[in-house]
Formats: C-alpha cells, sequence, structure tokens
C-alpha cells in the first residue's frame, strides 16, 4: 500500500522544501513510496533525507567514489548521479533490501566472513555494485571483478577481502 506524500526531509530540523513538480512514485526494496520532491533531487537525497534509508552513503556526492551504489532493475547506479523522477516505474534496491538480521544476502555473509570491510562506510555501496556485477554476469574472473568493481573506492584499503568475498559468490553461482 503506497505511503502517504512526504513533505519534508525525514532528519531532524530538515531544510524547508523546495517547489514540488508533483508527487513522485517510487518502488524501493519492494514497498511503494510518493514523496514530494523538487524535480532538481537526486535519487542518494531522496533515499537519505525523505525516507531515512541510511544504508546508502554520500561519499565524494559527484560519482568518483562508488559509496552511493544502489540497484535499479538490478543495474548498479551512482545514486548521487541520477535524479529521483527518472526512476518511477523502477525498482529500486538499496543495501536494506538485499538482506535482513535474520537472513543475510550471500554477499553480506561473504564480506563477514572475509573481512572485507574495516570503517564500513564503502561497504553497502561495495555490496551493491558487487550484486550489480554478479546480475551482469560479466564477472568471471579476479581481473574481471576487479576491473567492474573499480568504481567502488575503498579508503581502508580492505580491497583483498572485497575480492575474495566477490570472488566467493561469483563461484557459488
Amino acid at each position: 500500500m503506497p505511503q502517504q506524500p512526504t513533505n519534508a526531509p525525514a532528519r531532524a530540523g530538515g531544510v524547508a522544501v523546495p517547489p514540488s513538480a508533483g508527487p513522485v512514485h517510487l518502488t524501493i526494496n519492494g514497498q511503494q513510496h510518493t514523496l514530494q520532491l523538487a524535480p532538481w533531487t537526486t535519487l542518494l537525497d531522496a533515499l537519505r533525507e525523505y525516507l531515512n534509508l541510511t544504508g546508502t552513503k554520500k561519499g565524494c556526492d559527484h560519482g568518483q567514489c562508488g559509496a552511493c551504489t544502489v540497484l535499479i532493475d538490478g543495474k548498479r547506479i551512482n545514486s548521487c548521479l541520477s535524479l529521483a523522477v527518472m526512476h518511477e516505474g523502477e525498482e529500486i534496491t538499496t543495501i536494506e533490501g538485499l538482506g535482513t538480521t535474520e537472513s543475510l544476502h550471500p554477499l553480506q555473509q561473504a564480506f563477514i566472513d572475509h573481512d572485507a570491510f574495516q570503517c564500513g562506510y564503502c561497504t553497502p555501496g561495495q555490496i551493491c555494485s558487487a550484486q550489480g556485477l554478479i546480475n551482469e554476469g560479466k564477472a568471471r574472473t579476479e581481473d574481471e571483478i576487479r576491473e567492474l568493481m573499480s568504481g567502488n573506492l575503498c579508503r581502508c584499503g580492505a580491497y583483498i577481502g572485497i575480492l575474495n568475498a566477490v570472488k566467493e559468490v561469483v563461484e557459488k553461482k
């Protein structure tokens, strides 16, 4: 059942809502949402500020780090470079939609098993990007995984663990 239109950011003490082009209907993690957004609102800001889905991180806000990676119809995108209004009628999947605390997604479990994170800030984007490359069916070798994950930066340097985690899940497919 669609939620009532949201007129203000979820954050306490939020910013005044700019003019809206009308309601935006988004399907996020299988749930319908109707938001009153300015047409220039990025998907990242809609997720974080209006829906309180803070798993998707704001890193560089320029599409260079991959911390904001989400899946649109199974394909990975940088949500900081995409307007929310562009995604009506598409299935948006964030890190919150991949697994549950009771049943982790295989990539989430592999990241734990391979110690593929340190601070964890980039991990949601890394996992969403890895799921996207698995969906694309192109990652068969370590070199392909490295190349396809190269848009996701980890400042802690957990790249070997990330590679091993993704490789484990790819090999099980």
